[in-house]
């Protein structure tokens, strides 16, 4: 077989891995697995740890986040040990994809920042801790969750040049489109003043 149709076969296989891991619904077997209920009915009904931590339970919600985070690092690293840098990036899109549009969940799945975090820590640890510095920035000053992810989103890729890091700028500006995208009526939140602040409790 040509060293080519070896090449698209391992990266259609490290797709297919990376999207499996990233339908994965943490929050939803967490939320079940420590009797907080259907996650689908409870705040704005997503199902990333910002919507886990409207129950109530902190300790769900950080589970939430480290397993969405884990869901997207170790696709990346599966994908780098089977076909290096290029599947490790496709293996990480592809768990974004899995997490947002899980096929379990009729492909209505969250929005991705812990699974885009998780997948920057794979890839490089500089670009993860710089993109977590660019949140918890944003976070600390704004009190907006939603704000936090569309800055560190837009703002990563040239900071991803700046440090040296800039095999990352492509793969950093297809994640941050797909996060706007996924954010599209927290923009108009936003915009209208109605966007709930870290701790509210409306969707």
């Amino acid at each position: 077989m040509p060293d080519y149709e070896v090449a698209s076969n391992v990266m259609i296989v490290v797709a297919v891995i990376g999207y499996l891991l990233g339908s994965i619904p943490s929050g939803i077997l967490l939320a079940r697995a420590m009797g907080l209920g259907n996650l689908r009915e409870i705040g704005s009904g997503n199902i990333g740890a910002t919507n886990v931590l409207r129950t109530g339970n902190k300790t769900a919600a950080a589970l939430t986040l480290l397993f969405d985070a884990l869901k997207g690092g170790v696709a990346v690293l599966v994908g780098g040990l089977m076909g290096g840098e290029l599947a490790a990036q496709i293996a990480g899109l592809a768990a974004f994809l899995g997490h947002c549009f899980p096929i379990w969940l009729r492909f209505r799945g969250g929005k991705g920042v812990a699974t885009y975090f998780g997948i920057l820590f794979g890839l490089s640890l500089l670009a993860g801790l710089v993109a977590g510095v660019i949140w918890l920035l944003t976070a600390a000053l704004s009190r907006y969750s939603s704000l936090a992810a569309l800055l560190t989103a837009g703002w990563s890729p040239l900071a991803f040049i700046l440090i040296g890091q800039g095999h990352l700028f492509w793969i950093g500006i297809v994640l941050g489109a797909l996060i706007y995208l996924r954010h599209w009526s927290n923009i108009g939140r936003l915009r209208r003043g109605e966007e709930t602040k870290i701790g509210g409790t409306s969707a």
